[in-house]
């Protein structure tokens, strides 16, 4: 008879992490929220010192808390968010020597599903196109300032993205955004004339038209013109980047800022 595998009975540590991770997760602990004090967390879960020491470094490991020292010190809690899962995707596609032509066709495929579903919304007129018109006018009265240019074009797919609809694309394809975005900052900033005017204002052409397709509700025009629009960026961009690597470090870590 094969012996029975025993079940690991979870540590004292592991089951106060789970309640305070829970605390966290379910919004009864909000982004910056300083855990209660060592003495009432004694008081509450029972547990020793090392044990409670455990509970919070593994929440730490997990992103959920930072520990400040001194005398402002505790733990701070952190929400999960694109940024934090963008810095760790950022570092694995490092370790697997990804390139940004790796993301970039990533999101080929992926962005212009978002343009599509926010084509697709019914309260669409509320709840994206207000948004995008928005970027739209940050990128025309900031047109003539090339440093802004990138960023807020970026800004622009980032929004499409958050306003798609569904919250497990938004946080998967809103960290790839981040990447990409971190990414071609970094390249236009090396250039010395990074964007001509005449492929400035085709990109943006591009949104006016991608806005209209989704203010009309044609999901297939939405596609179709996200899909071209990315392809002709992501030629311009890697012309200069395609030798590169992901860098992590371009990807700012929430947790250190």
């Amino acid at each position: 008879m094969a012996a029975v595998p025993r079940i690991r009975q979870p540590r004292v540590a592991e089951i106060v992490a789970s309640r305070l991770r829970d605390d966290i997760l379910s919004g009864r602990l909000r982004e910056g929220d300083v855990l209660p004090t060592q003495e009432n967390l004694f008081t509450e879960f029972g547990v020793s010192p090392p044990a409670l020491r455990e509970a919070i470094h593994i929440l730490e490991v997990d992103g959920l808390v930072s520990v400040r020292r001194g005398n402002v010190g505790g733990a701070v809690v952190h929400l999960p968010s694109a940024d934090r899962t963008a810095h760790m995707i950022s570092m694995v596609l490092q370790s697997r020597s990804s390139t940004p032509a790796d993301v970039s066709g990533a999101l080929m495929h992926l962005e212009p599903i978002c343009a599509g579903m926010c084509a697709a919304r019914e309260d669409r007129m509320t709840e994206v196109v207000p948004y995008l018109q928005a970027e739209i006018d940050r990128q025309e009265a900031q047109f003539e300032n090339t440093s802004q240019y990138v960023p807020n074009a970026r800004r622009f797919h980032e929004a499409m993205v958050s306003r798609c609809g569904n919250e497990p694309m938004i946080l998967l394809i809103g960290s790839l955004e981040l990447i990409w975005s971190a990414h071609e900052s970094s390249v236009w900033s090396d250039e010395p004339d990074p964007m001509r005017h005449k492929t400035m204002r085709a990109a943006l052409s591009d949104h006016h038209k991608m806005l209209t397709a989704i203010r009309d509700g044609n999901a297939e025009r939405a596609v179709r013109l996200a899909q071209d629009h990315l392809a002709a960026a992501r030629r311009t961009t890697l012309a200069f980047g395609r030798d590169r690597t992901i860098e992590a470090k371009l990807i700012s870590n929430p947790d250190t800022r």
